[in-house]
């Protein structure tokens, strides 16, 4: 039985006598295993698509640095008494799939490296030496649990670790801090390594493909019966996982601060709300449960003592946003029906979720969207998604209450199609439970104790833990630590990492912890594996018995997005998890210790199988990680373009500070009215506040101390203004009860200070260069891609790029010293002139440095790429890789000595080509655009080229996973030094001789030089006259929705009136001198209005979107001021089209002075005797299509 179905069958147990479906347990007729493997995202899974074909040639292995490599393989074979060479030798050949079922018996097997271990107290035994290949999925294997060693002398006394009992200083301890233990800690054949995921959140999925591409496919999905879309409230708080009082309180990538004391705090202060008198006891039974199944759940932390987000709330609350079962596999994520049952079972808070299982409903609930997305606020949001939902569960704790009308955003995805009705099942079966203590008092608020205790961020602590009771929160472990220890003792030396991949996996959980650390350190992730003691386990430390907590503190989202790339290559890949904490144990194998193994493995339950993974139902594997983020323009005016834009304000000025809120308008594709009233009411801003501060910055932290009130006097000027800002007032002084926070911003939701161009405001718009401007044109490329020719064609082109300021280019080859330096010495000196930046400008650290001197120098810059489509995590495709090679191996005496005589000349291109690695295509261009506001392409290769010889292809790809190596293990060392020294001069000579075979092949694949450089120079002369509009980086363009109408074809119209002119004296009395030819340009029937009908209303046509709709013309009505065609909407797919109008129709003129809103009086006026009727018969059907306006 899994833990899901004991978890919640144990408590429908325990409380069947208070639910009044106490006889329709739905756990009892419908197992959780059933509905947890056959839910779509029961648990987060990511894609497993097929491995992408290769050649199969040579491939380079890493040499083994020490007698205990990093990375280990596993199968299922005996270890047999080979030598250690044989047994290399078949390591560095074999690969296994991951075993999908755990075994049986009661002393499992432990598979290391290529080894099977039947028994762990054997292992010391062996002879041979035990060395993993290089990277590699490394499955295998069943998965074990750590057991703890004999407890030593020392004791836990109070809420801190402390000495031996006889009051002196623990000699092991004392080792442990010093850092000794560790030192002495030799990792040899029989040392093992255990890893157990202690706590995570969801994967952070990043979609490759464009928000409307996700939308479509998503509406696509349900309407065919795949799926259902589930949407979820965002709270605007920090992540909290708590894993009981043993596992650890945890933020997204730290523990044992003031992030997780408030959390446990917040987390203790609502058991007492939902059990009054029995808070303490449900605590405790709350702790052993997470304990004994190794479970954690996630939770959004809102809060206003911890620093301002987008509204500061009224209360300090938890919603629990995951489930997760930990188990000694992969961490398996409760579907969100479960969640709920778990949560009504503990009486813990859930969040407000919606669900949408037809075509009609998930149209509507994108329409619903795009009519609020500048304007929406809890209250409209909610009220409308509750109209068109087919399912609304509200949450336990209301968003308007508790945290404000100011709503970040919603969470859309795709679950599986049973979704609904399985979470029909839950909530028949559980009712919101009571909340027994919400009358009662429940101690100092966390505010109070918090404005009680300003003296520093441990006193804070410490009050709040007191606060909490022993029956959550026992000891201090995590925030104290080792009495006597100094404030660093809780960090571990960085060689418990090296320690920890060099060891043996004991199971196969540990190997994939493994992998996923050596892959990220090999691809160079931006990520930090950070080690501390474990203080929970301290009692169990011995010299051969080591425990540590590792956290992977994923620094950058590009991360996420070059992982998610290398597991459509290697399926086999756990998740990059957020909020990622590992327990490690280093440990000698002994016979005692294989015992303890088999029954804390058996005790544990299993999490999907060897890999963690449950069924998809019927999603493909993309589909089922379908998931998109929509947030509201109210919330990121407050926390992107005030909070967020203040580092620029404060340090660049206001022109800056214009350019960056302009850019990230650009970014969102804001509304153009939206973005005119917002640069008022933000540069008005502005003003206000730097007179009010100077020079000192307003703290991030507390910014809605004077936002707040300026959003509210603001606000009350109008009600566009209102609109605008969407709630302000009321605020409350976070200055009186902050919490001293150390280390900054933990959620990570601040934005980097960047210097800002405040030359160019909107690349999309056209614009001229200014002639009392600069401008640099620089080159984001590889040797070989013809810039130093391009640069002398540029120079000698006649009328240089249209006008008459002056062209000088500097050739990076031949300047001494920092180029980049030299590039802006010059740029002062010369302003106004063109400047061709010769040298190649590959990353971002260049591109800010090009920025900053457009901004000190007033000029522009303009990037100049070559053209190519690129790969999935490099924007150079190999074919481009092959011909820029090409090139460089047949210049002769080059300045930069990167020629045909270059003995490295394939390393150097290699080296080149991976500064770009992670990006693919359309993220290098976006970013180019974003930052600078336009982007030249130089033309190639010819498009209709065949493929790349196979042989070209497999060569570059052995130079690719050969650079890998030597980087890995020498860093930017010249490839004619290092282990691999030997295998770079045969892999350089192998490079030649390919390439030189297939010279004319290679030759005829490039476009001529000459159209190359017409077609930059056409580019170049088009941005600086003005005659240049960036290309678009979304291909949809949001912008709030107002209206619903059947746009009609103005020339049906103007032919539909005058036959009734001919028909009619009347008729064509009242329309002569009219000039409808000219006047009439747009025509429409209005289906429903966003402030006549309410946003539900519009919304509700979205499944019709962009159809055919056949309108029906019956009568003329017309009056001295007003004329319009009466209408009545057809029939789409069976389904008749009606207007929220009282009296649909299509207005054909208005009086000057008259708003053409006015012709919905047309029939009272003819009822009054003041409008003429003229009836259509029979009725003329003009054909138009249903459009959002």
């Amino acid at each position: 039985m899994s833990v899901s179905q004991r978890t919640l069958c144990g408590l429908a147990h325990t409380l069947c006598s208070r639910s009044p479906y106490s006889s329709r347990r739905f756990f009892c007729f419908r197992p959780f295993p059933v509905t947890l493997s056959h839910s779509s995202v029961s648990h987060s899974t990511m894609p497993r698509n097929q491995r992408r074909g290769g050649s199969i040639g040579p491939r380079w292995v890493e040499k083994p640095k020490f007698n205990t490599p990093s990375t280990p393989t596993s199968v299922s074979e005996a270890f047999s008494n080979a030598t250690t060479e044989a047994v290399t030798d078949r390591l560095n050949t074999l690969s296994v799939a991951e075993s999908k079922v755990q075994s049986p018996v009661s002393a499992p097997s432990i598979q290391f490296g290529s080894l099977g271990v039947s028994n762990h107290g054997h292992v010391h035994e062996q002879k041979a030496q035990w060395k993993p290949k290089a990277y590699g999925t490394v499955t295998g294997g069943t998965a074990v649990e750590t057991s703890t060693a004999p407890v030593d002398q020392t004791t836990a006394l109070g809420n801190g670790i402390r000495s031996e009992s006889n009051g002196k200083p623990n000699p092991i301890l004392s080792k442990l801090f010093s850092g000794k233990l560790l030192d002495n800690f030799i990792v040899d054949n029989s040392t093992y390594s255990l890893a157990r995921v202690r706590a995570t959140f969801y994967p952070k999925f990043e979609n490759e493909k464009t928000d409307q591409e996700v939308r479509t496919r998503m509406i696509e999905v349900v309407s065919k019966g795949l799926a259902t879309l589930e949407v979820s409230l965002k709270h605007s708080g920090s992540l909290f996982m708590y894993a009981g009082h043993e596992g650890g309180a945890y933020a997204k990538n730290s523990f044992g601060n003031i992030y997780t004391a408030v959390g446990v705090f917040v987390l203790g202060r609502m058991f007492r709300e939902a059990w009054g008198p029995e808070a303490s006891k449900k605590q405790a039974e709350f702790n052993e449960f997470l304990e004994r199944n190794r479970m954690c759940i996630s939770m959004e932390l809102v809060t206003a003592v911890l620093g301002d987000h987008g509204q500061r709330p009224r209360e300090d609350y938890v919603v629990v946003t995951a489930v997760t079962e930990l188990g000694c596999g992969k961490p398996k994520f409760y579907s969100t029906p479960d969640v709920i049952a778990f949560c009504r079972k503990w009486r813990l808070p859930t969040n407000h979720v919606w669900l949408f299982s037809t075509r009609k409903s998930v149209t509507s609930f994108f329409a619903a969207y795009d009519a609020l997305c500048e304007e929406g606020t809890a209250t409209s949001v909610c009220k409308a998604l509750d109209e068109i939902a087919d399912i609304s569960i509200p949450g336990s704790k209301d968003h308007i209450k508790v945290q404000g009308e100011i709503l970040e955003g919603l969470v859309a995805r795709v679950v599986s199609h049973e979704s609904s009705e399985h979470m029909k099942q839950v909530l028949r079966d559980y009712p919101p439970p009571p909340l027994e203590g919400a009358d009662q008092h429940l101690g100092s608020s966390l505010r109070e104790i918090c404005a009680a205790n300003r003296t520093d961020e441990k006193e804070q602590i410490k009050a709040l833990l007191e606060s909490v009771g022993t029956s959550f929160c026992p000891n201090y472990l995590d925030w104290v630590g080792s009495e006597g220890a100094d404030s660093r003792s809780r960090n571990a030396d960085r060689s418990v990492l090296s320690k920890f991949l060099q060891a043996r996996p004991a199971d196969s959980s540990t190997a994939k912890v493994q992998e996923i650390v050596r892959l990220m350190r090999e691809k160079r992730f931006p990520a930090a594996f950070k080690c501390y003691h474990n203080f929970h386990k301290i009692n169990s430390v011995t010299s051969d018995d080591l425990h540590f907590k590792m956290v992977i503190h994923v620094h950058s989202d590009s991360a996420f997005r070059r992982y998610q790339k290398e597991m459509r290559y290697n399926p086999g890949l756990w998740p990059l998890y957020r909020g990622f904490f590992v327990d490690l144990n280093l440990y000698k194998a002994n016979k005692g210790r294989t015992g303890e193994l088999s029954k804390e493995t058996n005790a544990l339950p299993e999490t999907g199988g060897a890999n963690g993974e449950s069924g998809k139902d019927d999603l493909a594997d993309e589909d089922a990680n379908l998931m998109i983020k929509l947030k509201f323009l109210t919330y990121k005016i407050r926390t992107f373009l005030i909070r967020n834009g203040l580092p620029i304000l404060f340090k660049q000025g206001e022109a800056a500070y214009r350019t960056y809120y302009l850019r990230q308008m650009q970014k969102w594709n804001t509304s153009p009215a939206k973005q005119r009233a917002l640069s008022k009411m933000l540069d008005e801003w502005a003003v206000f506040i730097r007179r009010k501060y100077g020079y000192k910055q307003l703290p991030s932290s507390t910014y809605l101390s004077e936002a707040e009130p300026f959003l509210e006097q603001y606000a009350k000027r109008s009600a566009q203004n209102r609109a605008l800002v969407g709630a302000a007032g009321s605020s409350v002084r976070a200055e009186d009860f902050m919490a001293i926070v150390d280390g900054g911003d933990e959620e990570g939701d601040l934005e980097p200070v960047r210097d800002v161009i405040p030359s160019r405001l909107t690349p999309t718009v056209k614009e001229t260069i200014r002639k009392d401007e600069g401008l640099i044109v620089f080159f984001p490329g590889i040797p070989g891609c013809a810039k130093s020719a391009l640069c002398k064609e540029i120079l000698n082109a006649p009328g240089g790029l249209g006008d008459d300021r002056p062209v000088r280019s500097l050739m990076g080859d031949l300047i001494k010293g920092k180029y980049w330096g030299k590039v802006a010495e010059e740029r002062r000196k010369k302003p106004y002139s063109i400047l061709l930046a010769d040298k190649n400008a590959p990353n971002e650290e260049v591109w800010s440095q090009i920025e900053d001197m457009c901004r000190s120098t007033k000029a522009s810059a303009v990037p100049v790429v070559p053209d190519s489509e690129g790969t999935e995590s490099n924007p150079f495709s190999l074919d481009a890789l092959a011909v820029f090679i090409f090139r460089v191996l047949h210049r002769d005496n080059h300045p930069g000595n990167l020629d045909k005589n270059s003995p490295n000349a394939g390393y150097v291109l290699l080296m080149f080509y991976h500064l770009y690695d992670g990006k693919s295509r359309r993220e290098f261009e976006s970013e180019l655009i974003e930052r600078f506001g336009s982007l030249v392409k130089i033309p190639l290769l010819e498009s209709n080229r065949s493929p790349l010889p196979e042989c070209v292809r497999s060569t570059l790809e052995e130079g690719i996973n050969l650079y890998k190596l030597h980087t890995r293990r020498h860093g930017r060392m010249e490839s004619t030094k290092g282990t691999y020294a030997q295998e770079w001069t045969k892999w350089e000579q192998q490079l030649r001789d390919t390439l030189f075979g297939n010279s004319e092949y290679l030759n005829s694949i490039q476009v001529p030089f000459k159209f190359a450089v017409e077609k930059v120079l056409e580019q170049l002369r088009a941005i600086a006259k003005g005659d240049y509009t960036a290309p678009s980086t979304e291909k949809r363009r949001f912008g709030a929705i107002v209206f619903a109408a059947v746009s009609l074809p103005v020339s049906e119209i103007l032919s539909l009136l005058q036959d009734l002119g001919q028909k009619d004296p009347k008729v064509e009395g009242f329309l002569k001198n009219k000039n409808l030819n000219s006047s009439l340009t747009k025509a429409h029937v209005t289906l429903a209005h966003k402030r006549s009908h309410g946003v539900a209303a519009v919304a509700s046509y979205g499944p019709h979107l962009h159809r055919n709709v056949p309108i029906h013309m019956n009568a003329l009505l017309f009056s001295d001021k007003l004329a319009a065609l009466e209408a009545s909407p057809g029939v789409v797919d069976g389904e008749k089209i009606n207007s929220k109008n009282e009296w649909p129709h299509v207005t054909l003129w208005t009086a000057e002075g008259i708003a053409a809103k006015e012709a919905n009086t047309l029939p009272h006026l003819f009822a009054e005797g003041k409008a003429t009727r003229v009836e259509i018969n029979p009725p003329i059907n003009i054909t138009g299509v249903l459009e959002f306006f």
